[in-house]
């Protein structure tokens, strides 16, 4: 069983986040630095996962995934709650009761710091929570449910469109100029931020586009998956407005655009300098990969990233270690944080991408990295 409730650590790290955000005050911060510090150290010290056990109940990982969208509302209900004036539905006068600490004056010793932090905070769980799990379930096309969960869980982010730019865009254009996600070598990651998020929306509409004129349906309609996405984050955004009124709002949106920001940053890592050409079949030395062991664990093994680029239809508990493949040099906190600083990147991924070259790249890749060069 405990290679069930490994992933689990995804639902505790949520739960800690709703407890500190009842909390308040100085809960948030605290909070905010014991799971970074939490995970980035057990990357550092707690080595790899690399088990491939056989699981015999992919239902239950399947159960696991679906608790993302309720404790994600949750997440963002008590959020809500504790950046308005109100005490919905009693919140706060009930779990005081019962736990003999006043939540609502606690509430009121929050400061406009606290926030700040606490937007960086759920922001950093909405990615774990909602694009994360949205990520995996989005994939699995020929489940209707799983798709529609994954698409209300990266409504948080206004990013429900994700769904169709990288299933049938991302996947087919990796490691291409043609991919919005791919950052060629010599791009800082806060220009790709912005870059990957127009073209990759633009994408998504062309790749929609597209479908709809084959299917014979209108552009402008309900048939548009790309403007049903919209609706569910307008959606979304109407009932933080209820809850909080204008800084509801405000929060809520401050804190889905950092996680969509944390997902840009994400792929900028995942696929930063690797190339490949246009009609060859994507391999795993075609993404960077890390199999540190809480970033498996707390991200359902999106981690192993070679063979979900490999093999993008199998499920994450399926996904092989591919210790041979190109290595990230930490866990995914860790290594999105030295994106931050693009002097150190640089330094930090030349080694790497001097092995990529000659170690894993083709012939045709080689010169394809050498005319990027010239250019």
């Amino acid at each position: 069983m405990l290679h069930y409730a490994k992933f689990s650590l995804f639902h505790m790290l949520t739960l800690t986040t709703v407890a500190a955000m009842l909390l308040g005050n100085d809960w948030i911060p605290l909070a905010y630095l014991f799971i970074t510090a939490f995970i980035v150290l057990g990357d550092a010290f707690l080595g790899d996962d690399t088990t491939t056990p056989d699981y015999r109940y992919p239902g239950l990982l399947t159960f696991q995934l679906y608790l993302a969208l309720p404790l994600l509302i949750l997440l963002m209900f008590v959020s809500l709650w504790a950046v308005s004036d109100v005490d919905h539905f009693g919140l706060g006068r009930l779990l005081s009761d019962i736990a003999g600490y006043d939540l609502l004056a606690s509430r009121q010793l929050t400061e406009d710091w606290h926030i700040v932090i606490a937007i960086f905070f759920v922001g950093l769980m909405v990615s774990t929570v909602g694009t994360v799990t949205g990520h995996e379930l989005v994939h699995r096309t020929w489940d209707s449910t799983s798709v529609t969960i994954g698409r209300w869980l990266l409504a948080f982010s206004f990013d429900a469109n994700f769904s169709v730019e990288h299933v049938y865009g991302h996947h087919k254009h990796v490691a291409t100029s043609a991919d919005p996600a791919t950052a060629p070598r010599g791009r800082s990651v806060y220009r790709h931020i912005i870059l990957s998020t127009m073209k990759g929306n633009i994408s998504a509409w062309n790749i929609e586009k597209q479908r709809l004129l084959r299917k014979k349906h209108r552009l402008l309609s309900f048939h548009n998956v790309c403007l049903r996405g919209y609706g569910m984050s307008l959606i979304l955004l109407g009932l933080a407005f209820w809850m909080a009124g204008i800084t509801g709002l405000l929060f809520f949106t401050a804190c889905g655009l950092w996680a969509k920001v944390m997902l840009e940053m994400t792929n900028y890592m995942e696929h930063y300098g690797l190339v490949r050409t246009a009609k060859s079949r994507v391999e795993p030395r075609h993404s960077w990969n890390t199999n540190r062991r809480i970033s498996s664990w707390a991200m359902f093994n999106l981690s192993r990233h070679s063979h979900h680029h490999a093999h993008g239809q199998l499920p994450f508990h399926k996904l092989q270690p591919y210790p041979q493949a190109p290595e990230m040099f930490s866990g995914y906190l860790s290594t999105l944080l030295v994106t931050l600083v693009p002097p150190l990147w640089y330094k930090m991924m030349a080694p790497r991408l001097a092995y990529w070259d000659e170690h894993l790249a083709s012939p045709e890749e080689r010169r394809i990295v050498a005319e990027l060069s010239r250019k």
